[in-house]
């Protein structure tokens, strides 16, 4: 089996466990990571065994398939540089900063050949892997993304930092273009969104809530599906999920059908990452395009377009309300 020659660009938080998978991946061969701050690329080069490498065209010059796991601002650049050097780039999400730059991505890894993935990795998560098949035409989902804050993604809005996996895995559910998006965000420790509230309505007739915080006391991941004949509840965080479905019981009433889910404790970036090497070796599409990325993306501009409408209209307080109810509630 063909091993490919890969390299990490952003050693950071994230970075750092990208260069420790590939590391150990039996499709991969660590060659080296690149990183803006020196010596935070040694740190992690040295852990490998691999060099750290001060100019990105020497590092691109000694891989095949490359993670670009650098801030969100830099993504679109590096990315770009990469492809544009005939490389195979898996980027974490958000893909770029605007879906102008998603959109340009795109087009450019078909005109060079080269395979492009966007890191939403909740796809990944082995719970979401395995309810994914009693997920079919859903009528109403609702997602709450919570968590304390924390300096790392206050580069951007909340929506582009936590909300946008959430607007992954709707979209991935195949509900149909959007008709309307209705929001309400506001800023609470950062210069950026901090809190945010969608309500996005499909033109299949499914409606999705999707709330998402980086200020919460409580940490959240939970994903709620409601079908015609049955109920999805996922929690991300402990891998556990309940499937309710209607039966038609022995009486005149239909009665509640429930039964529980567990995961294992694979690693979803793990997974993501054996994905992306298997996508490269068989040229097949990634689990996770770059037009998916782009998607999201889009979806996720509208959230925020919709939010800052919102915030003409209303006073803070209003907004202050609204967007901490699910959480309160």
């Amino acid at each position: 089996m063909k091993r490919f020659r890969a390299g990490v660009i952003g050693v950071g938080h994230l970075g750092q466990h990208h260069a420790r998978h590939y590391a150990s991946l039996p499709g991969a061969i660590l060659v080296g990571v690149f990183d803006s701050e020196a010596i935070r690329a040694k740190l992690i080069a040295g852990r490998h065994g691999v060099q750290a490498w001060t100019d990105l065209n020497e590092l691109l010059h000694h891989v095949e398939i490359v993670s670009v796991a650098a801030p969100t601002s830099a993504h679109f650049a590096l990315t770009r540089a990469c492809l544009e050097a005939g490389k195979h780039v898996l980027v974490e999400k958000p893909i770029a900063g605007t879906p102008a730059e998603a959109r340009e991505l795109v087009a450019l890894a078909a005109r060079r050949g080269c395979l492009l993935q966007v890191g939403h990795s909740e796809r990944f998560n082995p719970i979401m892997q395995r309810m994914r098949p009693y997920i079919d035409r859903p009528a109403f989902i609702e997602c709450h993304r919570l968590s304390a804050f924390g300096e790392r993604g206050t580069d951007v809005d909340v929506v582009l930092d936590l909300m946008i996996h959430d607007l992954d895995l709707v979209l991935s559910f195949n509900p149909g273009p959007v008709e309307e998006v209705r929001a309400a965000g506001m800023h609470v420790l950062s210069s950026h969104i901090d809190i945010a509230n969608a309500r996005i309505v499909f033109a299949s007739g499914c409606v999705a809530n999707v709330t998402a915080s980086r200020v919460s006391t409580n940490t959240m991941r939970r994903l709620r599906v409601f079908q015609r004949d049955r109920y999805v509840s996922i929690d991300f965080q402990t891998r556990h999920a309940v499937v309710s479905r209607r039966v038609q019981g022995s009486g005149s009433r239909p009665t509640i059908d429930v039964e529980s889910f567990e995961a294992g404790d694979e690693e979803p970036l793990r997974l993501e990452l054996d994905a992306f090497i298997h996508a490269v070796r068989t040229g097949s599409r990634p689990i996770v395009s770059g037009e998916d990325g782009e998607a999201a993306l889009h979806l996720a501009a509208r959230v925020l377009e919709a939010i800052g409408q919102f915030t003409q209209r209303h006073s803070e307080d209003y907004v202050s309300g609204l967007v901490y109810g699910p959480e309160n509630g």
